[in-house]
Order: structure tokens, then sequence, then C-alpha cells
């Protein structure tokens, strides 16, 4: 019989994707940006705002020069802000300590921010050649489901025995092949739902489909219900445009631009109130937006002013612009706050009468 990964290679010569952007060329860098973006992304939606990106960034140098503002306005959309903000910062890293260019050791690598043992094993894998295992989504699903892995996959234990698992099936040729071969299983064929298990190479000794276990692996994550997290956010607008805050550096939505919040209502009306004391209140064009993350629903609640036209400046030092969606300014907006001034940009109700 053939090895694991022989029959992943046969397979991947004729079924496997060789067109993606960043496989033409596959340098170090386009590597590393794809493998950032493509955590807990679809490749699909990932094309777009790899190609934008690396348009507007095709280099190291590019990127670290750039304002963050600018790399969050591309990200935009693609959700995980984080992923932006530490691309961005490992890129100045790299010019001040690494000439501009990624070590070829995972080691190094896995020292930048937002780099982790996967992701610093793909890139060395797909750029560099070297034999390095790497266990993102895609991967810990095809091993768990061929080797038969009981347990949740993100616990530490179950880890370890994918990554043993992982690092027994790495060959000793052709390794960048064979890493971008066992993520176009995982992408195509051991799917989460509706595998394709008559088209898999590796059938024939896969514990899950001996077992009638494909459904079951790997282990989902316990469930527990989302607490719901309410927010009052306000809409302030001028002919000029909405009135826009920086969000702090870290956190949900981290240094993106967004509607002021605050955790009760007449906190809200208090500060604009203070700040604008002509603000007239005006039916909001939508009352709520829900929004769901990993660890919690948000319930952000709006509250509709118009402003006086001489109030509309920024104090000095303040974090904050006026966003017009006609002429839209190039900075990072969290996706549902973006769709919200896109659809409702051109309304006469956010203004005062």
């Amino acid at each position: 019989m053939n090895t694991f990964a022989s029959r992943l290679l046969a397979w991947f010569d004729t079924h496997g994707r060789h067109d993606l952007p960043w496989q033409h060329p596959r340098s170090a860098y386009r590597v590393w940006v794809s493998e950032i973006m493509l955590q807990q992304t679809r490749a699909e939606t990932v094309i777009p705002y790899f190609q934008a990106f690396i348009a507007r960034f095709p280099d190291v140098r590019a990127l670290a020069d750039a304002p963050v503002d600018e790399v969050l306005h591309l990200w935009s959309g693609l959700g995980y802000y984080a992923r932006a903000r530490n691309l961005h910062r490992a890129a100045r890293l790299l010019v001040e300590c690494h000439g501009g260019a990624l070590p070829a050791e995972r080691g190094a690598l896995e020292a930048l921010p937002g780099i982790g043992r996967s992701t610093a094993a793909a890139i060395v894998a797909q750029a560099c050649g070297q034999p390095e295992a790497i266990l993102d989504g895609n991967v810990r699903r095809v091993l768990a489901r061929h080797a038969g892995i009981d347990g949740w996959p993100g616990s530490a234990a179950v880890q370890r025995r994918l990554w043993a698992i992982a690092e027994e099936r790495v060959p000793g040729l052709r390794i960048a092949d064979y890493t971008q071969a066992i993520m176009d299983l995982g992408a195509t064929v051991c799917t989460r739902s509706r595998p394709a298990c008559h088209r898999c190479p590796v059938a024939e000794d896969c514990v899950a489909l001996a077992d009638g276990r494909v459904a079951d692996l790997p282990t989902p994550r316990p469930v527990r219900a989302l607490p719901v997290r309410t927010r009052w956010a306000a809409l302030l607008s001028v002919p000029e445009g909405v009135y826009l805050e920086r969000r702090a550096g870290s956190g949900i939505w981290g240094g993106l631009y967004s509607l002021p919040e605050r955790e009760e209502a007449g906190e809200l009306c208090d500060w604009i109130l203070s700040r604008w004391p002509g603000a007239r209140q005006v039916e909001p064009p939508v009352e709520r937006i829900g929004h769901v993350f990993s660890h919690y629903r948000l319930d952000l609640r709006l509250l509709c002013f118009a402003l006086p036209p001489a109030g509309c400046g920024i104090m000095e030092g303040e974090q904050a612009i006026w966003y017009n969606s006609r002429l839209p300014t190039r900075v990072g907006l969290p996706a549902p706050i973006e769709r919200l001034l896109i659809e409702h940009g051109d309304s006469d109700q956010w203004r005062e009468p």
C-alpha cells in the first residue's frame, strides 16, 4: 500500500488547487499574508482581499511603511482584525530586525506577532521546502478522521496527538506540494459537512469511514450558550458625514473606526448633549444591529442625532473623523457599521428636518 503522503501527492497532481493567487509566485511574503488571511476564513472569501492587499502592499517594506488605518481599510469585512494589526506590527519588526525579509526558520517566525506554530510551519514548508508539519483547521479534520482521533481538537491532549500524527506523515520530498495537498483535501473533499469520501485518495484506510463515524469526527467543540451584550451607539450626522471614533487598539474591532458607544442610553445622550447642545434626536434608520462574535452576541442599539453645522469640528487630539460614504476615507470599519453607513448614506432621515 502506498503511504499516506504518496497517495495524497498523486491526488494533488490531478485534483489539487494549482491556481491560487498566492502560489504565483509562491514567495515567503505572499504565503505569510495568505496564511494569516486564511485563518478561520475560506479561500473563496480571501482571494479578492489578498489580491487587493498585495496590489497595494507588494512586499514587507510597503506594508511596514503604510499607516495602520490603510491596512485596516483593506481588511474591512474580512473580520478578526487583530490579524491585520499583527501583520502590520510584524512587517515593521521584519524591517527593523531582519532587513525586510521573512526568516527561513520556524522558530524565528513564531517570535513575530500573529504567527503561531502552524502558520510558521506553513510559510517555511511552502516557501522554503522545509519538512515541517502544519495543523490548521482543514488538516485537523483530515487527520482526526483518518486516524480516528476522538475528542475536541482544541483541547491540549488532542492537539498533541494530532501534532504527532501530522509530523509522522510529512514526506521527505515535495514538501510544499504536500502542505498544499493536505489543506486542499480538507477544503474540497474532507469537508466539515457532506464530505466526498468516494473521491478521497486515502479513504481505503480511513478509520472514521470504516467505523461509520465520519460525521462524528472531529469531535465538535462543547456547546455553550453565547451571552448577549447590549450596548448603545450614536449615529451623529451633519451634511458632511457621520461622526466616527477610533476604537482602542485591542479588543473587539480594535483600531477600527466606529460609532461612539456607551453601556447605557442615558449615558450616551448626556455625552452627546454636553458636546453638541444643539443636537436633535431623529428617527434612526434601524433600531439595532446584531452581530455574533466568538464569545458573545452583540446587541447594538442605535440613537440617531442631527447635529448643528457649527458643531461639527473635531477636538484637538481626538481620534475621530467625519465619514462620508459617498467619498469614503480609507480607514478600517467594522463590517456591520460599514453596511449601515452605505445603506443609509443617502437617507434624509439622518438629517435634521
